[in-house]
């Protein structure tokens, strides 16, 4: 049985806040070999203009990844994670994250499609500060495979 395509354009509650920490930018960073200077040392992302480290683009998928559990996890939507494959992964940002954001994610499911035998649900988290500045879009898309024949 595919998703409920009537899902598509809900929104579900934004995330609790997240404190963005100087040292979880540099952990990310080391995770997946970003050596940019303005991404370990404050006084190098200083001297581009920033309040202290900035985050690897791809950052926020902790993030948005984290709030998309719940409309995964939802038992009404009908995904069954063990046939889930990530699909596609685009981020659009207003500005960088920055060490010292607190950050508040709400994630809505932008299109469920079903083509050959597959489930195509595409998700948009926008990532903004708890005061309402918009950061970054993250769309995340999900292959959730059909039943095997």
């Amino acid at each position: 049985m595919g998703l409920d395509q009537s899902f598509a354009g809900r929104s579900y509650p934004p995330s609790a806040p997240y404190q963005v920490g100087r040292e979880k930018i540099r952990e990310f960073a080391r995770a997946i070999g970003a050596t940019d200077a303005a991404s370990h040392d404050p006084e190098a992302a200083r001297a581009l203009g920033h309040a202290d480290v900035i985050a690897p683009p791809t950052f926020p998928i902790a993030l948005s990844m984290a709030d998309s559990a719940q409309i995964v996890g939802d038992p009404a939507l009908g995904v069954d994670y063990s046939r889930v494959v990530h699909g596609d992964q685009k981020f659009v940002y207003t500005r960088p994250v920055v060490a010292g954001d607190e950050l508040v994610c709400v994630s809505t499911i932008e299109s469920i499609n079903a083509r050959v035998g597959n489930d195509f649900l595409t998700i948009r988290s926008e990532i903004g500060t708890s005061a309402g500045e918009p950061v970054v879009k993250v769309w995340t898309m999900y292959v959730v495979r059909g039943e095997e024949g």
